[in-house]
């Protein structure tokens, strides 16, 4: 019989563990790993609060996206609204809602589990929620302000397709975009069916 396809919880022992350095939003921890029987390492990586992100879709099947500067890569990128998980207890799919709303100003009818990826597992916790929202209309205002890199974000609209073209043409790099629209393509041409709003969010362990 074939195994299903998927990955595999498993968390090997940790003799020690310490945080190396507390950061402004995450933290550097420095894990010492039983591996196998005589076989023990070090391994220093991101401990991330984890975020979600919207990929928002209108009637006419177009995308919404957001343009805002990114100082450590320093391009200024096409995203898709996105935001950390740092309000204790907070549902991913409210936390999407929040951010659709603070970062676009819209709201949605209607929004579910799009994928779920860690982005760097060899170096960081992350993991991030990509969910699809649509039936969406403008949000009425209830005095927020953007700040900082906000401030100046732009929005735009753009068909699915084509932003899957820029995708791969290598013109659009933001990883929750290019996740966010490969994945909804693929469901599309494969007919996967929806995870729902409430999938269970991924696992994350040594989180005490």
């Amino acid at each position: 019989m074939t195994e299903p396809l998927r990955d595999e919880p498993g968390r090997r022992p940790v003799a020690q563990s310490e945080t190396v350095h507390h950061g402004m939003v995450w933290d550097l921890v420095r894990d010492t790993i039983d591996f196998a029987p005589g076989v023990r390492f070090d391994r220093e990586y991101i401990r991330h609060t984890g975020a979600v992100a919207v990929l928002a879709v209108d009637d006419a099947d177009r995308m919404l996206l957001i343009r805002q500067y990114r100082h450590p890569v320093g391009h200024t990128q096409w995203e898709i609204p996105a935001g950390l998980l740092d309000i204790a207890g907070e549902d991913p799919a409210l936390a999407a809602r929040r951010e659709l709303r603070e970062e676009a100003g819209y709201d949605a009818d209607a929004i579910e589990t799009l994928v779920d990826t860690r982005p760097s597992p060899g170096g960081s916790d992350e993991v991030i929620r990509v969910h699809l929202a649509t039936g969406l209309r403008e949000a009425v205002e209830e005095g927020f302000e953007r700040r900082d890199e906000e401030a100046e974000l732009e929005v735009r609209w753009e068909k699915v397709e084509d932003v899957a073209r820029a995708v791969l043409a290598g013109d659009l790099t933001s990883g929750t975009l290019v996740t966010g629209v490969l994945a909804l393509v693929a469901r599309r041409a494969l007919g996967a069916p929806s995870r729902g709003a409430v999938a269970p969010f991924p696992e994350r362990p040594g989180r005490g």
